[in-house]
């Protein structure tokens, strides 16, 4: 179950972001899918690599609420994550426009705040570069996740092949039903990734 709740919580972000990207008419080639889907991949196993290090050296009952703490921390956040996009969205707005390079901080921060912005030469098509940073933005929110419930007590390795297999899911699908609305839509599900996480929280008290 706990695995179940996280991997979709993991999905929600890519599928939104996909929605947005089908509205908008923006196309993701397979190979930038699967490129995402690795990177995500990823980052996720870092995050829960160092979270079995931190394990390592604290008692079970103290990751146990740490866990608990991160992850009831995260899903508030999440039911809130709108608002404080909206924030940071019109405080970038009056930004200057970045150029292009590697692992540029500020590029990744702007398309978390918003997806679309990974089209970066309005080309309306996702290249294997663009892909990269939208897995970076993507990624901010697996990295976090996956510390809060690597701490604690779950199954690393079904989290992570489930993972690959429902970003791709999530993606394709997301394009999918993006396109086939005449009409932009401002869809938000982050709510209910805050309520998901909330409840994983939960179930790792028992």
């Amino acid at each position: 179950m706990e695995t179940i709740l996280l991997v979709l919580t993991l999905s929600i972000d890519a599928f939104v972001a996909s929605l947005a990207y089908g509205t908008n008419r923006i196309k993701i080639p397979m190979k930038s899918i699967i490129f995402i889907d690795i990177i995500c991949a990823i980052f996720l196993a870092l995050s829960m690599l160092l979270a079995i290090s931190f394990k390592k050296i604290l008692p079970v009952n103290v990751t146990s609420i740490i866990s608990f703490i991160l992850l009831i921390i995260l899903g508030i956040y999440y039911l809130f994550e709108s608002i404080i996009k909206k924030y940071l969205n019109e405080k970038s707005s009056k930004k200057r426009q970045v150029k292009l390079k590697l692992f540029n901080l500020w590029l990744i921060i702007d398309i978390y705040i918003d997806e679309t912005k990974a089209d970066l030469d309005n080309s309306k098509t996702i290249s294997l570069n663009e892909a990269l940073y939208l897995a970076a933005a993507l990624s901010i929110d697996s990295i976090a996740i996956g510390f809060g419930t690597g701490i604690g007590n779950i199954n690393y390795f079904a989290v992570i092949v489930l993972s690959l297999i429902w970003d791709i899911i999530a993606i394709w699908s997301g394009l999918f039903l993006g396109r086939k609305f005449t009409e932009k839509i401002n869809i938000n599900l982050s709510w209910l990734s805050g309520i998901l996480l909330i409840l994983l929280a939960f179930l790792k008290l028992k």
